[in-house]
């Protein structure tokens, strides 16, 4: 996969996918910090990137507008650096058994200190 990290996330996160097997670039190195969330849309489906965000609220409106995608990673809620690694790795590991995230979101999220994932349709079906 071809990962764009935002910027509310650490940018430790590109070695981690990329020690993963995987393409990833931070929106810092692409000189997109401070653009609005809704302008990011474009480089995001143009790169075809997978993004990952911990901007739940602005992504999840943003990629139901979306037709297509090739997939929104959430990590919640907002930790430090080495824990947003460990959620992330999480990600990883899900997309291993299941790679392909079309039209979907992976949500990785701390409940009482356990790791747990949600995977929906984005936008929902129905």
């Amino acid at each position: 996969m071809n990962f764009l990290i935002d910027e509310c996330l650490h940018t430790s996160l590109v070695q981690v996918a990329v020690q993963r097997g995987h393409e990833a670039t931070h929106v810092t190195y692409r000189g997109l910090s401070g653009v609005q969330d809704w302008n990011l849309m474009t480089p995001i489906r143009e790169g075809e990137f997978t993004f990952v965000t911990n901007n739940a609220k602005d992504f999840r409106r943003l990629y139901a507008q979306q037709d297509i995608h090739v997939g929104l990673v959430i990590l919640i809620p907002n930790v430090p650096p080495s824990e947003q690694r460990e959620l992330f790795d999480a990600a990883l590991d899900d997309l291993v058994m299941t790679p392909s995230l079309i039209n979907e979101a992976l949500e990785v999220g701390l409940v009482e200190g356990e790791i747990e994932i949600n995977r929906y349709d984005m936008p929902v079906e129905g």
